[in-house]
């Protein structure tokens, strides 16, 4: 249920995933388009809430990504327990998201083109 209490001003969205699912580039192409955009470092947080906390987002976007994908996107040297991990932190933000997109296949454009036209439905 996507947020949306004022229809007046920017829409704010808070983006969250694991390391590499693209949350701060999403975050910049919102931004760029117009949009209040903010990327959540929610997996390093055991504050399930704390999405909401700091944004009060209009609208919550959550990104997948892989475990494989993780490392190769980033060269990560990091266990898939502690991918695991992450995903468990992000548990609460996942149940709550507006939309949520896997990223594995995907471009940061085809991304944020996604997510750009989800937003324009929705407000």
């Amino acid at each position: 249920a996507v947020h949306l209490a004022v229809a007046v001003g920017v829409v704010r969205v808070a983006v969250v995933g694991p390391c590499v699912s693209g949350n701060s580039t999403l975050a910049q192409a919102l931004n760029a388009a117009g949009y209040e955009g903010r990327g959540v470092s929610q997996e390093h947080s055991y504050v399930p809430y704390m999405w909401e906390r700091i944004t009060n987002p209009d609208i919550l976007i959550y990104l997948q990504v892989s475990y494989p994908l993780t490392i190769s996107r980033r060269n990560m040297d990091w266990t898939e327990n502690e991918y695991n991990q992450q995903l468990f932190r992000l548990r609460h933000a996942r149940e709550h998201a507006d939309m949520t997109i896997n990223t594995d296949l995907l471009s940061a454009d085809e991304v944020a083109d996604a997510v750009l036209a989800f937003i324009q439905r929705h407000t």
